[in-house]
């Protein structure tokens, strides 16, 4: 029996949402599945009270949503760490890395993953891939030196384009910096790009996340649901 891309969402997330366990710190992801997420833990926590020490979240529409739901979001350098991180991912791999970014939160979304004990993504088989590409790939970068990093990046062959507002204007992130997504696909080997955009000056973060997810919750079209989880 075939199913829709949101009820494939909505099994994995209510899966996510049964991970959670009671009195402890909970990092929540952005993007469209993670809302289906939020509402699972909300009907959880309705039935049966969480007391979650304390819940982080990368972005503003998430925070929205937990609060008109009841829970008290505080602010990562409020947390030393948190126990468990739901997200989404816009790519994710056999080996469990992954392209995040889409929803330009990715600097607050890496943070929260670095600072948190276990990463848990929950996807549909649409975001699965044999080798990482078929997505932009977001770098966050300075406005300083924005224009610099296009020329680079275009010589180096990576084809940046300028992210843009429906009116044409550049995107601008939560830290007010802009972002360049790089259009090549595949990507080359993505721990030598990470390390090359890492030691370039003038990017805030990228959006490859490499060897940072532990387990991930593939929701797939015949209705089952994959688990990966990190060797």
């Amino acid at each position: 029996m075939m199913t829709t891309q949101d009820e494939l969402k909505q099994q994995a997330a209510a899966q996510a949402a049964e991970m959670v366990q009671p009195g402890s710190i909970l990092g929540v992801g952005t993007g469209s599945t993670v809302a289906f997420f939020i509402d699972a833990l909300a009907a959880r926590n309705q039935k049966t009270p969480l007391n979650l020490a304390a819940i982080v979240t990368t972005s503003s529409r998430s925070q929205r949503q937990l609060e008109d739901n009841g829970f008290h979001v505080s602010e990562l350098a409020e947390i030393d760490q948190a126990d468990l991180t739901i997200d989404g991912a816009d790519r994710v791999d056999p080996q469990l890395d992954g392209i995040k970014g889409g929803g330009g939160a990715l600097t607050l979304e890496k943070n929260v993953a670095i600072n948190s004990k276990h990463n848990v993504w929950i996807v549909d088989e649409s975001k699965v891939v044999d080798r990482l590409g078929g997505f932009p790939l977001p770098v966050e970068v300075l406005p300083v030196s924005c224009e610099q990093l296009l020329k680079k990046f275009t010589r180096d062959g990576l084809a940046p384009q300028f992210r843009l507002n429906e009116d044409g204007s550049r995107y601008v992130t939560h830290y007010g910096n802009y972002i360049l997504d790089l259009m090549v696909s595949p990507l080359p080997i993505p721990a030598g790009l990470a390390n090359y955009l890492d030691g370039t000056v003038g990017v805030v973060e990228h959006g490859l996340f490499l060897n940072m997810t532990d387990e991930v919750l593939i929701a797939k079209k015949d209705g089952t649901i994959a688990h990966w989880v990190r060797k």
